[in-house]
Protein backbone atom coordinates (compact mmCIF):
# COMPACT_ATOMS: atom_id res chain seq x y z
CA UNK A 1 0.00 0.00 0.00
CA UNK A 2 1.46 3.45 -0.99
CA UNK A 3 2.28 6.01 1.68
CA UNK A 4 -0.51 8.30 -0.48
CA UNK A 5 -3.09 5.71 0.01
CA UNK A 6 -2.31 5.67 3.71
CA UNK A 7 -2.00 9.34 3.98
CA UNK A 8 -5.88 9.08 2.40
CA UNK A 9 -7.42 6.24 4.56
CA UNK A 10 -5.94 8.16 7.64
CA UNK A 11 -7.32 11.97 6.58
CA UNK A 12 -10.69 10.31 6.29
CA UNK A 13 -10.24 8.67 9.80
CA UNK A 14 -9.73 11.71 10.98
CA UNK A 15 -12.27 13.65 9.49
CA UNK A 16 -15.23 10.71 10.13
CA UNK A 17 -13.97 11.01 13.55
CA UNK A 18 -13.84 14.83 13.75
CA UNK A 19 -17.84 15.08 12.29
CA UNK A 20 -18.77 11.95 14.46
CA UNK A 21 -17.33 13.83 17.93
CA UNK A 22 -20.05 16.43 16.41
CA UNK A 23 -17.47 18.97 15.74
CA UNK A 24 -15.82 19.41 19.06
CA UNK A 25 -12.15 20.42 18.15
CA UNK A 26 -9.81 18.05 20.12
CA UNK A 27 -6.54 19.98 21.40
CA UNK A 28 -3.80 19.08 18.85
CA UNK A 29 -1.58 18.21 22.03
CA UNK A 30 -4.15 16.07 24.55
CA UNK A 31 -3.01 13.49 26.66
CA UNK A 32 -4.56 10.04 26.70
CA UNK A 33 -5.24 10.20 30.17
CA UNK A 34 -4.43 12.98 33.09
CA UNK A 35 -4.41 12.36 36.40
CA UNK A 36 -6.15 14.92 38.32
CA UNK A 37 -3.76 16.98 41.38
CA UNK A 38 -4.55 19.45 44.29
CA UNK A 39 -4.95 22.94 42.48
CA UNK A 40 -6.36 21.95 39.06
CA UNK A 41 -9.22 23.36 37.86
CA UNK A 42 -11.69 21.61 35.70
CA UNK A 43 -11.19 24.69 32.65
CA UNK A 44 -7.46 23.87 33.16
CA UNK A 45 -8.27 20.42 32.22
CA UNK A 46 -10.87 21.04 30.00
CA UNK A 47 -8.19 22.81 28.20
CA UNK A 48 -6.03 19.98 28.18
CA UNK A 49 -8.08 17.68 26.11
CA UNK A 50 -10.30 20.30 23.77
CA UNK A 51 -9.89 23.61 21.91
CA UNK A 52 -12.76 24.94 23.42
CA UNK A 53 -12.97 24.03 27.37
CA UNK A 54 -17.16 25.19 27.56
CA UNK A 55 -17.44 22.04 25.19
CA UNK A 56 -16.62 19.48 28.04
CA UNK A 57 -19.92 18.65 29.28
CA UNK A 58 -20.67 17.25 25.67
CA UNK A 59 -18.35 14.42 25.83
CA UNK A 60 -18.18 14.02 29.40
CA UNK A 61 -19.21 10.32 30.32
CA UNK A 62 -21.18 9.80 33.51
CA UNK A 63 -20.86 6.75 35.90
CA UNK A 64 -23.92 5.61 37.55
CA UNK A 65 -21.61 4.19 40.26
CA UNK A 66 -20.58 7.84 41.56
CA UNK A 67 -22.94 10.15 43.48
CA UNK A 68 -22.08 13.11 42.14
CA UNK A 69 -20.43 12.27 38.50
CA UNK A 70 -20.02 15.81 37.53
CA UNK A 71 -17.50 16.36 40.50
CA UNK A 72 -13.36 15.62 40.18
CA UNK A 73 -11.14 15.03 42.39
CA UNK A 74 -7.55 14.91 43.23
CA UNK A 75 -6.51 11.32 42.29
CA UNK A 76 -8.88 11.21 39.71
CA UNK A 77 -7.91 9.54 36.25
CA UNK A 78 -9.52 10.86 33.23
CA UNK A 79 -9.04 9.02 29.82
CA UNK A 80 -10.37 9.96 26.21
CA UNK A 81 -11.74 7.30 24.28
CA UNK A 82 -13.43 6.64 21.57
CA UNK A 83 -17.12 4.66 20.94
CA UNK A 84 -17.20 2.20 18.19
CA UNK A 85 -18.63 5.40 15.86
CA UNK A 86 -15.75 6.99 16.44
CA UNK A 87 -16.84 9.79 18.87
CA UNK A 88 -14.70 11.14 21.11
CA UNK A 89 -15.42 10.87 24.83
CA UNK A 90 -14.17 11.72 28.50
CA UNK A 91 -14.60 9.49 31.52
CA UNK A 92 -13.09 8.49 34.78
CA UNK A 93 -10.50 5.44 34.30
CA UNK A 94 -12.36 2.28 34.85
CA UNK A 95 -9.60 0.12 35.18
CA UNK A 96 -8.05 2.36 38.01
CA UNK A 97 -7.61 1.01 41.13
CA UNK A 98 -7.23 4.14 43.48
CA UNK A 99 -9.90 5.16 46.00
CA UNK A 100 -11.09 8.17 43.62
CA UNK A 101 -11.22 6.25 40.62
CA UNK A 102 -14.88 5.10 39.42
CA UNK A 103 -14.39 1.77 38.62
CA UNK A 104 -17.71 0.01 38.82
CA UNK A 105 -17.89 -1.77 42.29
CA UNK A 106 -21.15 -2.40 44.28
CA UNK A 107 -20.22 0.92 46.43
CA UNK A 108 -20.89 3.91 45.38
CA UNK A 109 -18.14 6.57 45.97
CA UNK A 110 -18.71 9.62 48.11
CA UNK A 111 -16.93 12.20 49.00
CA UNK A 112 -17.11 15.88 50.64
CA UNK A 113 -18.06 18.22 47.98
CA UNK A 114 -15.24 20.83 49.44
CA UNK A 115 -12.87 18.64 48.62
CA UNK A 116 -13.60 18.71 44.65
CA UNK A 117 -11.79 20.56 41.81
CA UNK A 118 -13.78 24.38 41.66
CA UNK A 119 -14.36 25.14 37.71
CA UNK A 120 -11.93 28.17 38.12
CA UNK A 121 -9.49 29.42 41.19
CA UNK A 122 -12.17 30.52 43.77
CA UNK A 123 -9.18 31.97 45.47
CA UNK A 124 -8.72 34.88 42.82
CA UNK A 125 -12.37 35.95 42.86
CA UNK A 126 -14.21 35.49 46.34
CA UNK A 127 -13.07 38.85 47.22
CA UNK A 128 -15.06 40.74 44.08
CA UNK A 129 -17.64 37.87 45.29
CA UNK A 130 -19.47 40.07 47.81
CA UNK A 131 -17.28 42.46 49.15
CA UNK A 132 -16.60 44.47 45.72
CA UNK A 133 -19.72 45.96 43.47
CA UNK A 134 -20.43 48.68 41.28
CA UNK A 135 -23.47 51.37 41.96
CA UNK A 136 -26.00 53.61 40.37
CA UNK A 137 -25.26 57.48 41.32
CA UNK A 138 -28.55 57.24 42.66
CA UNK A 139 -27.60 54.70 45.09
CA UNK A 140 -24.71 56.91 46.05
CA UNK A 141 -26.49 60.00 47.12
CA UNK A 142 -29.77 57.56 48.77
CA UNK A 143 -27.63 55.58 50.89
CA UNK A 144 -26.69 56.33 54.55
CA UNK A 145 -23.67 57.63 55.66
CA UNK A 146 -21.34 57.71 58.18
CA UNK A 147 -22.31 61.12 60.59
CA UNK A 148 -19.88 60.29 63.15
CA UNK A 149 -18.14 58.01 65.92
CA UNK A 150 -18.47 57.15 69.52
CA UNK A 151 -15.63 58.40 71.84
CA UNK A 152 -14.93 61.46 69.66
CA UNK A 153 -12.87 59.44 67.89
CA UNK A 154 -12.05 61.00 64.13
CA UNK A 155 -11.43 57.80 62.23
CA UNK A 156 -13.15 54.10 62.67
CA UNK A 157 -11.51 50.82 62.83
CA UNK A 158 -12.86 47.07 64.06
CA UNK A 159 -15.09 46.70 67.00
CA UNK A 160 -15.63 51.16 66.65
CA UNK A 161 -19.23 52.53 67.22
CA UNK A 162 -20.16 54.30 64.31
CA UNK A 163 -23.41 56.68 64.04
CA UNK A 164 -25.11 56.66 60.24
CA UNK A 165 -28.04 58.70 59.42
CA UNK A 166 -30.32 56.76 58.94
CA UNK A 167 -31.46 53.51 59.36
CA UNK A 168 -35.26 53.39 60.09
CA UNK A 169 -35.67 49.84 59.24
CA UNK A 170 -34.51 46.92 61.77
CA UNK A 171 -35.10 43.88 59.49
CA UNK A 172 -31.56 44.14 57.73
CA UNK A 173 -28.60 43.78 60.46
CA UNK A 174 -25.53 43.84 58.50
CA UNK A 175 -24.42 46.50 56.33
CA UNK A 176 -21.56 46.96 54.01
CA UNK A 177 -19.24 50.52 54.31
CA UNK A 178 -17.93 51.46 51.08
CA UNK A 179 -16.47 54.63 49.65
CA UNK A 180 -17.40 55.28 46.13
CA UNK A 181 -14.25 55.20 43.58
CA UNK A 182 -13.94 55.48 40.09
CA UNK A 183 -16.46 56.03 37.59
CA UNK A 184 -17.33 53.45 35.05
CA UNK A 185 -17.79 54.51 31.28
CA UNK A 186 -18.57 53.32 28.21
CA UNK A 187 -16.02 53.56 25.98
CA UNK A 188 -17.87 54.48 22.92
CA UNK A 189 -20.54 56.82 24.18
CA UNK A 190 -18.72 58.12 27.48
CA UNK A 191 -21.71 57.60 29.41
CA UNK A 192 -21.35 56.76 32.99
CA UNK A 193 -22.28 52.77 33.52
CA UNK A 194 -21.74 53.08 37.42
CA UNK A 195 -19.66 53.35 39.99
CA UNK A 196 -16.67 50.94 41.71
CA UNK A 197 -17.01 50.74 45.22
CA UNK A 198 -14.17 50.35 47.75
CA UNK A 199 -14.90 48.22 50.74
CA UNK A 200 -13.71 49.50 54.12
CA UNK A 201 -15.93 47.36 56.69
CA UNK A 202 -18.77 44.65 57.60
CA UNK A 203 -20.72 46.21 60.36
CA UNK A 204 -23.91 44.94 62.25
CA UNK A 205 -26.73 47.00 63.25
CA UNK A 206 -26.98 47.93 67.17
CA UNK A 207 -29.98 50.04 66.65
CA UNK A 208 -32.20 52.58 64.34
CA UNK A 209 -32.47 55.52 64.26
CA UNK A 210 -31.51 58.96 62.97
CA UNK A 211 -28.98 58.74 63.60
CA UNK A 212 -28.66 54.44 63.72
CA UNK A 213 -26.08 52.78 66.01
CA UNK A 214 -23.85 49.83 63.96
CA UNK A 215 -20.38 48.07 65.08
CA UNK A 216 -17.53 48.13 62.55
CA UNK A 217 -16.48 44.28 62.29
CA UNK A 218 -14.11 43.24 59.89
CA UNK A 219 -12.54 46.24 58.03
CA UNK A 220 -10.14 46.33 55.32
CA UNK A 221 -9.22 50.30 55.98
CA UNK A 222 -9.63 52.54 58.40
CA UNK A 223 -13.95 54.39 58.48
CA UNK A 224 -14.12 58.02 58.00
CA UNK A 225 -17.25 60.18 58.22
CA UNK A 226 -19.29 60.72 54.80
CA UNK A 227 -18.53 56.67 53.92
CA UNK A 228 -21.84 55.41 53.14
CA UNK A 229 -23.69 51.74 53.78
CA UNK A 230 -25.36 49.59 51.86
CA UNK A 231 -26.95 46.10 53.04
CA UNK A 232 -24.96 43.21 52.40
CA UNK A 233 -26.30 41.53 49.04
CA UNK A 234 -29.06 38.78 49.42
CA UNK A 235 -28.25 37.11 45.87
CA UNK A 236 -26.66 33.80 46.23
CA UNK A 237 -23.10 33.67 44.99
CA UNK A 238 -22.38 30.34 43.06
CA UNK A 239 -19.17 28.53 43.55
CA UNK A 240 -19.65 26.45 40.72
CA UNK A 241 -20.13 27.92 37.28
CA UNK A 242 -20.51 26.17 33.91
CA UNK A 243 -18.95 27.88 31.32
CA UNK A 244 -20.93 28.35 28.40
CA UNK A 245 -20.67 30.88 25.47
CA UNK A 246 -23.68 33.07 25.37
CA UNK A 247 -26.47 32.65 23.03
CA UNK A 248 -26.47 35.87 21.19
CA UNK A 249 -23.94 37.49 20.00
CA UNK A 250 -22.50 40.57 22.43
CA UNK A 251 -19.28 42.29 21.78
CA UNK A 252 -17.86 45.03 24.69
CA UNK A 253 -14.47 46.32 26.06
CA UNK A 254 -12.38 45.81 29.29
CA UNK A 255 -12.78 48.81 31.33
CA UNK A 256 -11.11 48.44 34.23
CA UNK A 257 -8.36 46.30 36.07
CA UNK A 258 -9.24 45.36 39.34
CA UNK A 259 -7.42 44.67 42.64
CA UNK A 260 -4.98 47.50 42.03
CA UNK A 261 -2.77 45.76 39.15
CA UNK A 262 -2.12 47.41 35.79
CA UNK A 263 -1.10 44.43 33.93
CA UNK A 264 -3.58 42.19 32.62
CA UNK A 265 -2.88 38.26 32.38
CA UNK A 266 -4.43 34.72 33.23
CA UNK A 267 -6.33 35.41 36.41
CA UNK A 268 -6.60 38.88 36.16
CA UNK A 269 -10.03 39.89 37.34
CA UNK A 270 -11.30 42.64 35.10
CA UNK A 271 -14.70 44.65 34.49
CA UNK A 272 -16.48 45.03 31.55
CA UNK A 273 -18.63 47.09 30.09
CA UNK A 274 -21.84 44.03 29.46
CA UNK A 275 -23.77 43.59 31.84
CA UNK A 276 -27.61 41.31 32.81
CA UNK A 277 -29.07 44.30 30.30
CA UNK A 278 -27.30 42.74 27.45
CA UNK A 279 -28.31 39.74 28.76
CA UNK A 280 -24.73 38.42 30.30
CA UNK A 281 -25.04 35.70 33.30
CA UNK A 282 -21.90 33.98 35.24
CA UNK A 283 -20.32 31.45 33.60
CA UNK A 284 -20.66 32.92 30.21
CA UNK A 285 -17.63 32.56 28.04
CA UNK A 286 -16.35 35.76 26.20
CA UNK A 287 -13.08 35.98 23.38
CA UNK A 288 -10.76 38.78 24.37
CA UNK A 289 -8.77 40.52 21.33
CA UNK A 290 -6.03 42.63 21.76
CA UNK A 291 -7.15 45.79 20.03
CA UNK A 292 -4.72 46.56 17.25
CA UNK A 293 -2.62 49.65 17.96
CA UNK A 294 -2.31 52.36 15.19
CA UNK A 295 1.05 53.46 13.33
CA UNK A 296 1.94 55.30 11.22
CA UNK A 297 2.75 54.25 7.65
CA UNK A 298 6.56 55.94 6.63
CA UNK A 299 6.85 54.14 3.53
CA UNK A 300 3.43 55.67 1.70
CA UNK A 301 4.62 58.69 -0.45
CA UNK A 302 1.54 60.12 1.13
CA UNK A 303 2.49 59.22 5.28
CA UNK A 304 -0.81 58.36 6.92
CA UNK A 305 -2.08 56.53 10.34
CA UNK A 306 -2.55 53.11 9.66
CA UNK A 307 -4.74 50.75 12.07
CA UNK A 308 -3.64 47.19 12.71
CA UNK A 309 -6.07 44.38 12.69
CA UNK A 310 -7.17 43.10 16.38
CA UNK A 311 -5.44 39.71 17.10
CA UNK A 312 -6.69 36.82 19.73
CA UNK A 313 -5.50 37.14 23.33
CA UNK A 314 -7.13 35.42 25.40
CA UNK A 315 -10.43 34.12 27.01
CA UNK A 316 -12.70 35.66 29.98
CA UNK A 317 -15.39 34.13 31.78
CA UNK A 318 -17.97 36.34 33.61
CA UNK A 319 -18.73 35.25 37.21
CA UNK A 320 -20.70 38.34 38.87
CA UNK A 321 -23.24 40.21 36.43
CA UNK A 322 -24.72 43.72 37.78
CA UNK A 323 -26.93 45.92 35.32
CA UNK A 324 -24.58 47.55 32.92
CA UNK A 325 -20.87 46.08 33.59
CA UNK A 326 -19.77 42.76 34.68
CA UNK A 327 -16.82 41.16 36.37
CA UNK A 328 -14.92 38.34 34.80
CA UNK A 329 -11.63 35.96 34.97
CA UNK A 330 -9.16 35.96 32.71
CA UNK A 331 -9.01 32.52 32.52
CA UNK A 332 -6.66 31.93 29.13
CA UNK A 333 -4.16 34.54 28.50
CA UNK A 334 -2.21 33.53 24.90
CA UNK A 335 -0.21 37.66 24.47
CA UNK A 336 -0.85 40.94 26.35
CA UNK A 337 -3.86 42.35 27.00
CA UNK A 338 -4.83 45.83 27.95
CA UNK A 339 -7.63 48.10 29.30
CA UNK A 340 -10.44 48.91 26.15
CA UNK A 341 -9.09 45.58 24.51
CA UNK A 342 -12.35 44.10 22.98
CA UNK A 343 -14.11 40.97 24.06
CA UNK A 344 -17.27 39.30 22.48
CA UNK A 345 -19.03 35.58 21.96
CA UNK A 346 -16.54 33.26 20.87
CA UNK A 347 -16.88 32.40 17.18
Amino acid sequence: MTFRTLTAIFFSLFISIAAAAGEIALNPSHPDRYTVVKGDTLWGIAGRFLQTPWDWPKIWKRNPNIRNPDLIYPGDVIVLTYDASGRAWLSFDSDDSSPTSGRLSPQIRSRPLEEAIPTIPIDAIKQFLTQARVVSKQEIDNAPYIVSFAEERLLGGGGDTIYVRAIARGDIDRYTVFRPGNALKDPDTDAILGYQTLFVADTLLQRTGDPATLQLRKTAMQAIVGDRLLPVPEERIPLSYHPRPPDHMITGHIISVLDGVTQIGQFSVVTIDRGRRQGLEPGHVLAIDQTGPKIRDIVSKYPSEVTLPNEKAGMLMVFRTFNRVSYALVVEATMPMHVLDTVQTPY
